[in-house]
């Protein structure tokens, strides 16, 4: 299941997608307490770092699946929007980013 996730461009985004997603909520529920109830931002400095990777090849796969299958920008931006909303990517992977058959 993984490695056919990776041989296509949109598995590969919903692939980063979720774990986008996944680093985000790690570091609103967990990192970030860890820093201001705890003192230890470090967790913050770990995961963020983590996460930002994430957002970087997450917005760089979307712009690519958006050319390659000619989405529209309502599209494109609601997968970009998601991106920036806690549980926004799962919901993005599994209203916007099924492939073509599966709709």
């Amino acid at each position: 299941m993984l490695f056919s996730l990776l041989t296509t461009p949109l598995g590969r985004l919903r692939l980063v997608g979720f774990l986008e997603g996944l680093s985000f909520l790690v570091l609103l529920g967990i990192a970030m307490p860890l820093k201001y109830m705890l003192h230890m931002p470090q967790a913050v400095r770990v995961v963020g770092m983590a996460h930002g990777v994430l957002f970087v090849l997450y917005v760089l796969l979307l712009i690519q699946n958006s050319i390659e299958h000619r989405w529209s920008l309502g599209k494109a931006a609601l997968g970009f929007l998601a991106s920036l909303v806690p549980f926004g990517t799962f919901y993005a992977d599994k209203k916007l980013f099924q492939p073509a058959e599966v709709q």
